[in-house]
């Protein structure tokens, strides 16, 4: 999906990836070294995802810090985030809030003071006002939909809209993307998302496979190598000061997605119509950055999940070795 010339600029660049440990930044940073540039990872995770990127075990969270391991980077991805289940964020919300905050605030305040060439921002979905059908212009400002999490997103994006406004500075890109899968995802059973705890409990004999609700409920997503290279040509050819969405393009219901699981997976499930199904639909809208930066996510549901059951089954405690904000927060 990435031309050769967008690459070719990355060539011998120092280009610094925060959580580059996780599901969209290791394949940001794969991307990258296979195009030549010297990568630094910043991350607190005790995992080593590419030979060829220098891993640096650091905390965000520290102002001095982030000044110092910016300075000198040509390019920044800002990836580093906190995931975990809807219920995980409603039993623990200052476990996402507080960290979020403070490393977005530092990260992105010592790009703007280190004069960095190129920044991108790595927003979501859940900074949405909630709706259907999610378009750059329409439910952009109402109350987002993750509560604490959104709004600790929607800071940051606020924080890029100041250096616009008081430096001019339109080196800044955001992306908003959708619900992510794919190798590296936190497939931690106490906090997972879906599709990762779908797996979890397929590969642990679970029999029947007991899924929420009627399986009705559309969602979008998104395979995290199309992801990733979403956010490097965001960097490319910058957003224009605001946000473009990152999905797949399409919206999946949860009984499609099961069904595609089962189609190369042997397991038996079962849908219980007693629990609730959730909002019955909620798909991004993809036509602006398709237009403004060559967006093209071309991975099916069936090839995405094939790549990540994969590599789950050969890297199944993979979690155990990540920061869990949660287990020190008391859960």
């Amino acid at each position: 999906m990435i031309k050769d010339d967008v690459l070719k600029s990355f060539a011998r660049k120092n280009v610094l990836v925060t959580g580059g440990t996780g599901l969209i930044g290791r394949q940001i940073v794969d991307i990258l070294c296979e195009a030549d540039a010297c990568v630094r990872i910043v991350s607190l995770d005790d995992i080593n995802v590419n030979d060829r990127a220098e891993h640096i075990c650091g905390d965000l969270t520290d102002y001095p810090f982030c000044k110092d391991v910016i300075h000198d980077m040509d390019f920044v991805f800002h990836v580093a985030g906190i995931k975990g289940s809807i219920e995980i964020t409603k039993k623990q919300p200052a476990s996402f809030f507080v960290p979020l905050l403070m490393f977005n605030t530092n990260v992105l305040e010592a790009c703007r003071s280190n004069n960095v060439q190129k920044v991108v921002y790595t927003s979501s979905i859940g900074a949405y006002a909630s709706a259907e059908i999610f378009r750059e212009t329409e439910n952009a400002n109402g109350p987002p939909m993750d509560m604490f999490p959104g709004w600790a997103k929607r800071m940051a994006e606020l924080q890029i809209q100041a250096y616009t406004i008081q430096y001019g500075l339109d080196n800044f890109a955001v992306v908003r993307p959708c619900n992510v899968y794919g190798p590296g995802d936190n497939f931690d059973p106490n906090n997972a998302m879906v599709i990762p705890t779908l797996m979890h409990r397929i590969y642990h004999k679970e029999d029947p496979v007991v899924v929420w609700g009627d399986g009705s409920a559309i969602r979008d997503f998104a395979y995290s190598r199309d992801v990733a290279e979403g956010t490097i040509l965001a960097l490319y050819h910058g957003t224009k000061s605001s946000f473009v969405n990152l999905g797949s393009g399409r919206g999946y219901s949860i009984k499609e997605l099961v069904e595609t699981l089962n189609s190369f997976i042997e397991f038996n499930y079962v849908f219980d119509t007693s629990k609730p199904s959730g909002f019955p639909r909620r798909v991004m809208d993809i036509s602006l950055a398709r237009e403004l930066i060559d967006y093209d996510p071309c991975t099916s549901l069936l090839d995405g999940l094939k790549e990540t059951w994969q590599w789950y089954i050969e890297n199944e405690d993979e979690y155990l070795n990540r920061k869990n904000y949660f287990v020190e927060a008391g859960v």
